[in-house]
């Protein structure tokens, strides 16, 4: 139940299908909004570990959208943006790859994100 609960209040989005994928990258474009995408597999610890992380970060950072795929899940979208570790964080703007990051390195990503976000506004603003 606090489960289910938790899930209601994310802003972290579940892709479960290249379908589901594309509306996001389409939806986010036209909202001139910047994606951080967390690709994720239930069986790499790292990841697992990443996860509640990722909540954290999708909360400070409201004018982006956070999605979270599952490689195992979502095969499709994970070769065609050629993710080969878990985790992997991609950033897009405009449903373009403009950064990525393999590793659980939580400095690092929040570092990355704040600077994508930071930029993301800025152009938006211009």
């Amino acid at each position: 139940m606090e489960d289910q609960e938790l899930q209601k209040n994310s802003r972290v989005v579940k892709v479960d299908s290249p379908e589901s994928w594309n509306f996001y990258v389409r939806q986010a474009k036209n909202q001139a909004c910047p994606i951080v995408a967390h690709f994720t597999a239930s069986w790499c610890i790292p990841s697992v570990f990443m996860n509640s992380f990722f909540e954290d970060l999708a909360s400070s950072y409201k004018d982006a959208l956070f999605l979270i795929v599952d490689v195992d899940e979502v095969k499709e979208v994970a070769r065609r943006l050629k993710v080969k570790a878990m985790p992997t964080f991609m950033f897009l703007k405009d449903g373009n790859t403009m950064d990525k990051l393999v590793g659980a390195n939580p400095d690092e990503i929040k570092k990355r994100v704040d600077g994508f976000v930071q930029s993301s506004r800025l152009v938006h603003i211009a």
